[in-house]
């Protein structure tokens, strides 16, 4: 080995073992967190973005905190990094922020995030517009009559603080028609504060009594061109027709129409009840001042088709439709429910009937039924009248009243029971009120009783007892108290027929009951032992040996008189 080459390895070994000698210092690098944005507003919520470096978030289980508030909403998005909501609520100042594993957590250095609360809103300021109101209106002349023209004379005011431009009023109504300018005013500028009146001429168009509306409208704009709109309704009175002198009267002269009416109405039974059958009577008068004519009455509604589109009859059109009413309650019976009465003057009566029947299944109540008039007017249209009346549908109980056996014969000044049954032969619960029986040559005993609540085919009783005054046939009077559907007091009457005779005397200890003369019968009294030999004796001597009875002394006591003995009687010794 060449000398080199050792020198060369010695200068390795001494140079290794030098560097081992020189200690080595390492330190490790601490995990840091940064927050994005560092700064926030709390007008609403926010969302910040907190990163980490050495530092491993773990999902399911990391906070973000703010030091001196506590955690907020944490989402958690990859290792390195987390969102966290800040509220509105958290107070506005500097913070700390930590993020928490639960294990470990890290901070920043310093304050790293900065909330600030928003700047304060000002209270918005009154709006100022314009705005415009009625202030007073009327007519001239007042009131108004059919036919006349009059002038409608309105004062507006504009109550706003800012002026009203382009100012127009437009009127409108169904019986006051506007003339000369369409019903438009065209008002222009109003300023704040001031007033404009305005005439608007009218007349009347239709007949009509009372008050009447007008309806107008006011639109207009402001300074910035904002459009307003005002609508009023504006009440004039109106008495009826020119120079009538009567405009209470319903149809005007000079107007010709036809109006039928039911004026009355009245059914055969009263009161109704399911499955009864009555006949309906109806007085129809032709209230207009023009004749009607071919009048058609259709109970439970309907009308007149086949004429054109004017009420004109068609040539080959026509028809009656009364297949469409309602006839759930009531059902027309014996006849169909088209009728045809003829032709109708102004003023005419006529007297309609229809038989109809009371469905079984209808429950009390009432029920309105609606009739239709179908004519031809003077002009030849197609006219529908149409009426509505009201029928009353009771349910009144239907119970019979009778003795439940055959009473015992009743005798005069002798009381007697009287076995008194009331059933329900309806088919509803019928609710009854006191029962009483009275009878007007009699005195009845509990008499009075309260019936109360029968199912369909369930019974009561009562025992009543009667003292007859007198022989002969006698009536009891039974009534029973209720209320019906409608909450009206009725009775329930009812009659039964009792025979009374004559009255026996009453029956006394030892008296036979053949009535009066009878002889009297003897009684046994208890004998004594001297009173049975005295007997023997009496038999032998072949006189009477019979028992003493209570007016047969026989053998007085001791001490007492023996009364005489009767003679013996024939047919009474022995033979």
């Amino acid at each position: 080995m060449k000398p080199g080459f050792l020198r060369f390895v010695s200068l390795a070994l001494l140079l290794a073992l030098i560097i081992a000698t020189i200690p080595i210092s390492v330190s490790a690098q601490t995990p840091a967190i940064t927050v994005e944005p560092g700064s926030v507003v709390t007008d609403s919520p926010k969302t910040i973005t907190v990163r980490s470096t050495d530092f491993v978030f773990v999902e399911g289980s990391t906070a973000v905190i703010l030091e001196g508030y506590g955690a907020l909403t944490t989402t958690f998005q990859t290792a390195s990094v987390v969102t966290a909501t800040v509220p509105v609520d958290v107070p506005a100042t500097s913070y700390i922020v930590t993020v928490s594993t639960g294990a470990a957590s890290v901070s920043c250095a310093a304050a790293c995030l900065t909330v600030s609360a928003p700047p304060p809103t000002s209270a918005p300021g009154p709006v100022v517009r314009p705005l415009i109101g009625v202030q007073t209106y009327r007519t001239k002349p007042q009131p108004v009559q059919y036919g006349q023209d009059f002038k409608l004379t309105v004062k507006l005011r504009n109550e706003g603080g800012a002026h009203a431009y382009n100012v127009q009023a437009t009127f409108t109504s169904t019986d006051y028609l506007p003339v000369k300018n369409g019903g438009v005013e065209i008002i222009g500028d109003l300023t704040a504060g001031n007033s404009v009146t305005l005439d608007q001429p009218m007349v009347v168009g239709s007949y009509a009594t009372g008050y009447v509306s007008v309806d107008m409208t006011v639109s207009y704009n402001d300074a910035s061109g904002t459009a307003y709109s005002e609508k009023f309704t504006l009440n004039l009175e109106s008495i009826g027709g020119v120079g009538s002198g009567s405009y209470a009267t319903a149809t005007p002269t000079g107007v010709k129409s036809s109006q039928l009416v039911i004026t009355s109405y009245r059914a055969s039974l009263d009161p109704l009840q399911p499955g009864e059958q009555f006949s309906l009577a109806m007085t129809v008068e032709n209230t207009g001042n023009a004749g009607a004519q071919r009048v058609t009455m259709i109970v439970g509604g309907g009308g007149t088709s086949g004429g054109s589109s004017n009420g004109t009859p068609e040539p080959g059109g026509g028809g009656v439709s009364g297949g469409g009413g309602e006839f759930t309650n009531f059902a027309p019976v014996g006849a169909s429910n088209v009728q045809t009465l003829g032709d109708l003057p102004a003023g005419g009566k006529v007297q309609a009937s229809q038989n109809l029947i009371v469905n079984v299944s209808t429950n009390p109540g009432a029920y309105p039924m609606k009739v239709t008039f179908s004519y031809l007017n003077p002009k030849g249209e197609v006219v529908n009248d149409e009426q509505v009346i009201t029928l009353l549908v009771y349910s009144l109980p239907s119970v019979d009243i009778s003795f439940y056996r055959p009473p015992d014969p009743f005798f005069v000044g002798q009381p007697g029971a009287l076995p008194i049954q009331v059933v329900n032969l309806g088919k509803r619960l019928s609710v009854l009120g006191t029962m009483k029986v009275e009878a007007a040559n009699g005195t009845i005993e509990n008499g009075t009783s309260l019936v109360g609540s029968l199912d369909a085919g369930g019974y009561f009783t009562l025992d009543a007892m009667v003292t007859p005054e007198q022989s002969g046939k006698m009536t009891l009077d039974i009534t029973i108290d209720y209320t019906d559907d409608f909450n009206q007091a009725r009775t329930i009457t009812k009659q039964l027929e009792i025979e009374v005779m004559e009255g026996e005397p009453m029956m006394e200890p030892g008296m036979e009951g053949g009535g009066g003369g009878g002889e009297v019968v003897p009684m046994p009294v208890e004998e004594k032992p001297l009173q049975k030999v005295w007997r023997f004796i009496l038999g032998l001597l072949g006189l009477d040996s019979a028992p003493p009875s209570n007016n047969d002394p026989g053998i007085a006591p001791e001490g007492e008189e023996i009364q005489p003995l009767p003679g013996p009687k024939p047919g009474s010794g022995k033979g």
